[in-house]
Order: structure tokens, then sequence, then C-alpha cells
């Protein structure tokens, strides 16, 4: 059976599109087909971040009582008002990028120079803001005690008030001995279980203040955190306790489920990567701008495809803002 070839244009020519199918160059097509192809791996992150979410909702954090910090406001409870102000920034720098197209279309140069500078400058704000946010993430606040079966437990006085693990633990009172090979039968290097205080000086404090309770990370029917009475959480402390947890890593985490920090570091850091490698590209070719190049060849098209790459990235991160900052 033989196969029908339809011909258009000049007669035994089966394409008609020449070098610039739908009006766009062979450059501009790439940058579209590998958004296409990047999205979709994006996607299938997210969509993993929903279903282990879906998973384990009873143990998962909230996001409001994470993401609680804002730089030189010490002490203070700003849920969420940094992660807005980076998406203010990221969309901002956006805008100046769309402005820094039309103004290459137009062939102003100084004005191009102009806006892609406040877009290199939103992005080095964006990336400068997210090290900060991770740095305080892994940081910690209150710190938390993980039991035996790798559940988080939280500290709240009796009104029901987060306290810091460094507020009622113990002093120490004997030198703490790392264990190495020498002086430990079981041998098991330390390094990632150095905290501010071990657990036998939080039980201890535990133990002594009586306006202590333990809150699980698991929510009851009505989507509040469970908190124990005196009595199970001393149980629970003393029978379940295991190791004190500050901050999160790729396995333990004091917020709640260790998942959430894998993703968090995961999606974030993936997105991350790409607007690093944006504001390179865009240095780049702001570079470029300045000596004259794009001037010379009578067009700035190598502007317009940053400007695609530039606005994947933004519109990825309104979705990672929604999905897992919002939702």
């Amino acid at each position: 059976m033989e196969a029908t070839v339809v011909k258009t244009g000049t007669e035994g020519k089966t394409w008609g599109g020449g070098n610039n199918p739908l009006k766009a160059s062979y450059g501009k097509m790439m940058m579209w087909f590998f958004i296409l192809s990047d999205s979709l791996t994006f996607a299938g992150f997210l969509a993993s971040y929903g279903m282990s979410r879906f998973k384990f909702i009873d143990a998962w954090p909230i996001a409001d009582e994470v993401f609680t910090h804002f730089p030189f406001l010490h002490g203070v409870e700003a849920p969420m008002y940094y992660v807005a102000f980076m998406t203010f920034i990221l969309i901002f720098s956006s805008v100046t990028m769309v402005l820094a197209v039309d103004a290459g279309q137009k062939m102003q140069q100084k004005k191009v120079i102009l806006y892609m500078f406040l877009t290199l400058l939103g992005g080095f704000v964006f990336l400068g803001s997210q090290a900060w946010e991770w740095k305080t993430f892994i940081k910690g606040d209150y710190g938390a005690v993980e039991t035996n079966g790798r559940q988080i437990l939280q500290f709240l006085d009796t009104d029901g008030k987060r306290v810091a693990l460094a507020d009622f633990a113990a002093a120490q009172t004997d030198p703490r001995v790392e264990h190495t090979n020498e002086s430990g039968i079981w041998y098991k290097s330390e390094p990632e279980y150095k905290t501010s205080v071990s657990f036998e000086q939080v039980k201890e404090g535990f133990l002594a203040n009586e306006n202590l309770l333990i809150r699980l990370p698991n929510k009851d029917e009505n989507g509040q955190h469970i908190v124990l009475s005196r009595e199970e959480s001393i149980t629970k402390l003393v029978n379940d306790g295991n190791l004190v947890v500050e901050g999160a890593n790729l396995r333990h985490n004091e917020y709640g489920h260790p998942l959430f920090a894998d993703f968090f570091f995961f999606i974030t850091g993936f997105h991350g990567f790409h607007v690093s490698i944006g504001v390179l590209l865009n240095l780049i070719v702001f570079f470029n701008v300045v000596i004259g190049t794009y001037e010379r060849r009578g067009h700035y098209e190598m502007v317009e495809k940053v400007g695609l790459y530039w606005h994947f990235v933004d519109l990825v991160w309104v979705f990672v803002f929604t999905f897992f900052y919002l939702v």
C-alpha cells in the first residue's frame, strides 16, 4: 500500500515552511522544545510531591508553621512573608525581561541594558533569598525528638506555644565524649547527630518541668495537631524517644515527615539550579548587549531566546509556590 504525500507550495516539495516554521527561527524552536520537555520533568516532581503528601497527610508539616522567618526580624512570626517576597521579586524580573525584549525589537540598546540589568538584579536577589531560606530551614528553630519509629515529638508549654529544646534542656554536667573506633564497643560515626543538646539532657529537663507537653505532627479529624497529656508525654518521651533533631536534612526533619524535607531540597534546589543557569545566560547576553554585538547583527533575537527561558523558570516557580507553600 503506497503512502499518500500531500504536496504544498512549489511542485514536488512537501514542506513549505522554509527555515522559519511558524515564523520562528531554529534557535527559538529548540528553546520551545527544551521548555516543553523540562515542563514535563517539573510536572513529574510536583505530582510525586502531591502523591506523597496525600499518603502522609496526617503527619505532613504545615508551610505556615515552617517558613515563618524574615531576615533581620528575629523572634517575629512572619509566616510565608519572605517566600511571598521572593515570588514578587522573580515575577518582577519577568516583567523587566519583557521590557528588555520589547526594547530590543525597537533596537534601543540603552533600554535593553537597563532592563536586563534589573532582570539580573532580581535573579541575584532571588538566589540569595533562596540560599538564606535553605540555611534557616537546615538550622531549625525549636528542635525536636525523634522516636524509634521515626516519629517527631515537638514541645509545647501549657499555653500551647512552641518551646525550643535549649530553653528547658538540663545543663550538661560531664563533657560529652564522641564515639570513636577506639572509645566505643559499637562504633558509629557521630557527625550527623551532633546537636546543641543531647537526648538525655532533653529528657531530664522535660521531666523536671511540669509545664511542658508533647505535640505530634499528626493531626486529628479537625486538622489540629495532637497534643498529649502530661502523663502521655512522659511515657512517649521515656519509652520511645531516641535522638535529638535540630533543623532538617535528607534523613531527619524536626518539622514533621522526612519526605517533606527531601522534596523541599530537591524541588526548590532543582528550580534554583535553573535560575542559576538563567542568571548566567542573562549575564552573557547582557555583556554582549553592552559591547554592541547585537547592534552590529541588526537584531536582538538572543535576548528573546533567554527571555523565553527566564519566563519559563518564573512560571515554574509560580507552580512550586502554589503547590508546595500555599496548598
